[in-house]
């Protein structure tokens, strides 16, 4: 990367934690209650994009069955299904690998921010002993636009005091990826097995982050 990078953004769920496994399993709770079929697949489209608009995608065509007040409803329940997973988050959640590389981020002189549609951005940090670590918290509560907006990128790289090209953000998602080019920011996918969400750098774990920032 460039020496012109001053700080480096990350998403939250998938990239710094596994809460995206506990998203997926409140989504499938409440489309088995609703008679919608949901897997991996429809749960790759919904990563980085509000609750609104994943309880969109879930319903599909059945959309205009229901009403907003129902719509608000359904995602309330979701979130309350999510709620109880994140109430037994520790730090023990943080994997070792994680913590260590954003300690040697910031031994290395880079800013650390969070960028993170979840409204639930602050709580996961507190449960994971990350409360106060991070530089900014940009997260659900404080934008009006989600991901592939790149609202809470600009927010954070605000906060940091940075131009969006001394960043670079780190995305598990697509939309995020998205999100991140359209604000003006470098970006890194984080890839898994089975998905790539096509970042100007891929990497498969976060230690490889070590050989990217020197």
């Amino acid at each position: 990367m460039d020496k012109g990078i001053k700080a480096i953004i990350f998403d939250l769920d998938g990239v710094i934690c596994r809460t995206d496994r506990y998203h997926y399993l409140a989504w499938k709770a409440l489309a088995d209650k609703l008679g919608i079929p949901f897997d991996e697949e429809v749960n790759q489209r919904l990563r980085g994009v509000s609750r609104r608009e994943s309880l969109e995608i879930i319903l599909g065509a059945r959309g205009g069955a229901y009403s907003g007040a129902e719509k608000l409803a359904m995602t309330e329940e979701k979130n309350a299904v999510y709620k109880t997973y994140l109430t037994a988050m520790t730090p023990e959640d943080l994997s070792p690998e994680t913590l260590a590389v954003l300690r040697a981020l910031r031994r290395r002189g880079y800013l650390l921010a969070i960028g993170s549609s979840s409204r639930n951005a602050r709580q996961i940090l507190e449960r994971l002993g990350l409360g106060d670590f991070f530089d900014a918290v940009a997260d659900g509560t404080q934008i009006a636009r989600s991901k592939p907006d790149p609202e809470v990128f600009l927010l954070a790289a605000s906060l940091l005091g940075v131009r969006p090209g001394e960043a670079v953000v780190v995305e598990d998602a697509a939309s995020g990826v998205q999100a991140a080019r359209s604000g003006g920011f470098r970006v890194i996918g984080l890839c898994s097995a089975d998905h790539d969400p096509g970042g100007e750098v891929s990497v498969e774990g976060l230690s490889q982050l070590l050989d990217i920032f020197r």
